[in-house]
């Protein structure tokens, strides 16, 4: 029998305070729950198994931080069981909204009670490290069953596919939403052909970017003065460039990572990201508002 990895700690229990306050409402718009597993199982076989980071723990560091909103998504350690992320929604009191992992078959009943939840899109990885993505063509077929439920699709994927997979996210009946900034290598600037292809499809609004992940697409420098400069550059660019087309997500509790990244130092990079009073109210506020719905 194949031993059980030892769980490893991901996120700082806690992390630097920042060094301005964020505005009302502000969101983070990308975090995961895991466990705590006696109740919410990981899928068996994991090579990499992340330690307990349950809600409790996530609604701590949000109001040590100051954000008021924020949107779980689903992680593949918990496959398509999405009771964690249920449970964090229910206890959010409407603060915290969802983002599912389904089968690309999945009905609508499914798609509806979900809805009825508080899940406002679907996600599905074309990420190496998490096996095949989904067939496109189905995927694109999904996209007419979501548009009933006024849901959105995200789509994690190697920054190369981009050239190949755009094309065809161009067929969605809904908004695409792209995360970390499509895993491009950020150390090789904006002139890269991966980051100008994101430009291209963020060129039609009905793309979206989570400028979430400087950490993971300039990783190699997490301890720059300023840190992570490659990957605010990349942000900053798309903050300025497609304004009201970005949301930020702190991405905790950092699974699959390098390296344990401090999520004040991430807070404070936002100032670095979205340099006016506008562009940090539209990134953490406006933008999440419109593309999630906040009720409350």
């Amino acid at each position: 029998m194949t031993p059980t990895p030892t769980p490893v700690q991901t996120y700082m229990t806690t992390p630097s305070q920042p060094g301005w306050q964020l505005p009302a409402h502000a969101c983070d718009a990308h975090v995961h729950v895991f466990g705590p597993t006696a109740r919410f199982p990981y899928v068996p076989g994991l090579q990499k198994v992340p330690a307990d980071a349950p809600k409790e723990a996530l609604f701590a560091w949000h109001q040590r931080l100051g954000f008021a909103r924020c949107v779980v998504v689903q992680s593949a350690v918990h496959g398509m069981d999405n009771r964690v992320v249920e449970e964090t929604l229910q206890a959010g009191g409407g603060r915290y909204l969802g983002v599912a992992l389904v089968p690309v078959d999945v009905g609508l009943p499914e798609l509806q009670r979900l809805a009825g939840l508080g899940f406002r899109g679907v996600r599905f990885n074309f990420m190496k490290h998490l096996g095949a993505g989904a067939d496109p063509q189905a995927l694109i077929a999904l996209t007419h069953r979501l548009a009933d439920c006024q849901m959105h699709l995200q789509v994690h994927f190697e920054s190369s596919l981009i050239h190949t997979l755009g094309d065809v996210f161009k067929q969605s009946a809904v908004p695409v939403v792209i995360d970390h900034m499509a895993r491009v290598d950020a150390t090789l600037g904006a002139q890269h052909a991966d980051f100008q292809a994101l430009c291209h499809l963020l060129d039609k609004p009905m793309f979206h970017v989570k400028v979430s992940g400087i950490d993971r697409i300039d990783e190699k420098v997490p301890l720059a003065s300023p840190p992570y400069p490659h990957g605010v550059a990349l942000a900053k660019y798309l903050v300025d460039t497609f304004p009201t087309q970005c949301v930020w997500g702190s991405d905790w509790p950092h699974p699959n990572h390098t390296h344990v990244p401090d999520d004040g130092v991430l807070t404070d990079a936002i100032q670095r990201i979205a340099t006016t009073p506008a562009l940090v109210q539209a990134l953490l506020v406006d933008n999440p508002q419109a593309l999630y719905r906040f009720e409350h």
